[in-house]
């Protein structure tokens, strides 16, 4: 829970001061997913945020399922190579799910994730040098931030430009 701490600005001789509890290895874990319409005219942010949790195969298949509630179109996941998303269990379910298809990143390639965009964004920008008292605050924080950014289709879109990939937006 340490915040990650950008410069900013005080009154010379006013060190500012960011306060935090010490040894908590507690975190907010989160998965999501950036949509591209058919005709690349909109793009949106689904995300789940899982207080104190580790990502695997179960929660990226409820999240799967959420999402294939709110898009009716086929979709083609791309996503990278987490063991989560690459586990038999999830990849027989995918494979049972008409319209439903996933493609991989090569390995450790997140400069070809738009999703780590939307992560690198929230972690230095909304939630720069904020420490949080606990995980509960942490998650209500994360979700406000993630919600803001999910509003901005502008910002969204950067998120998709910015990848060299053959996703190219109007």
């Amino acid at each position: 829970m340490a915040p990650l701490v950008r410069r900013s600005w005080a009154p010379r001789g006013k060190t500012p001061l960011l306060h935090q509890r010490t040894r908590h290895h507690k975190k907010v874990s989160a998965i999501a997913a950036l949509t591209v319409s058919p005709k690349r005219h909109r793009v949106g942010l689904y995300f789940s945020l899982i207080p104190d949790a580790n990502i695997d195969s179960i929660l990226v298949q409820i999240f799967l399922q959420e999402l294939l509630r709110h898009i009716q179109n086929p979709i083609i996941l791309i996503w990278d190579r987490l063991n989560a998303h690459r586990s038999v269990q999830l990849q027989s379910w995918i494979a049972r799910r008409h319209g439903l298809s996933c493609e991989f990143l090569p390995s450790y390639a997140p400069d070809l994730n738009p999703v780590e965009n939307v992560w690198s964004y929230l972690k230095q920008n909304p939630l720069a040098n904020f420490a949080a008292s606990d995980i509960d605050e942490l998650f209500h924080a994360a979700i406000r931030a993630t919600q803001q950014i999910s509003e901005r289709p502008d910002l969204l879109r950067s998120f998709v430009t910015k990848v060299p990939l053959f996703l190219r937006l109007r």
